[in-house]
């Protein structure tokens, strides 16, 4: 990546690149990882591990670029942060597990000066992942419901506001539904990214099925023939 980023030898699109070009690439990256271990696709997992790795090296090269720190840095800095969040491998706790690494972020958001409990939830994670953090955030100092029931009248208080809605609100008031959503699933210990993605599989792999006993005539059924043919697909575990 070093001799790629080379302004008199390199490639001139490595070099045209910033932090925020390759960003989305960096987010791109990501979800091919966990698509391949969705699938169960070993050897594509191995080469998603490689692209998500060069986009860490992308990143670091340019900030090594820019005087700001290299890639040793950010291997020193995850596996110092590693030992100090696991001080019963590391260090002399007699005890851990997840409590203890919950703990000890959140004591180093407090070192942090006038850090708000809701500092540090990444703008660029999906938003119902983002949703669910800011969600937790929020609970850790007591601001969130006492069981599922509480969540699940939002849904159908956010339901309301957008039959209400005007074509200006619309858009407002189905982020807050989605958000209610998302505050039931976690009520309910369940993963609202993970969820949607198992959904959008599910649907996929249905629609697919339809297509393919349909033929070439699947595009000309009606929507009752479409419906008729979900169902039969549905009915046999597709």
């Amino acid at each position: 990546m070093k001799r790629l980023r080379d302004p008199q030898s390199g490639c001139e699109w490595d070099v045209a690149q910033s932090f925020e070009s390759i960003a989305p690439y960096t987010i791109e990256e990501a979800h091919e990882v966990a698509d391949a271990i969705a699938r169960g696709d070993m050897a594509e997992l191995k080469d998603e591990l490689g692209d998500l790795l060069l986009q860490v090296v992308f990143h670091a090269q340019i900030a090594q670029d820019r005087g700001h720190f290299t890639f040793a840095d950010v291997v020193a800095a995850i596996s110092d942060k590693m030992e100090r969040r696991h001080p019963h491998i590391f260090g002399n706790a007699a005890s851990g597990g997840h409590y203890l690494w919950e703990q000890i972020k959140a004591e180093e958001r407090r070192s942090r000066a006038a850090e708000g409990t809701l500092d540090g939830v990444a703008l660029g994670l999906p938003a119902l992942m983002r949703a669910e953090k800011l969600q937790n955030r929020a609970a850790r100092v007591g601001f969130d419901w006492p069981d599922a029931e509480g969540p699940r009248a939002k849904i159908d208080e956010e339901l309301q506001e957008i039959a209400e809605a005007t074509p200006d609100t619309l858009e407002e008031e189905f982020g807050d539904l989605l958000f209610a959503v998302v505050n039931w699933a976690r009520h309910h210990g369940v993963d609202p990214e993970a969820a949607l993605r198992a959904g959008n599989r599910k649907f996929e792999r249905r629609f697919r099925a339809m297509e393919a006993e349909a033929g070439d005539d699947f595009a000309a059924l009606d929507l009752a023939g479409k419906e008729a043919l979900w169902q039969r697909v549905k009915e046999r575990g597709g």
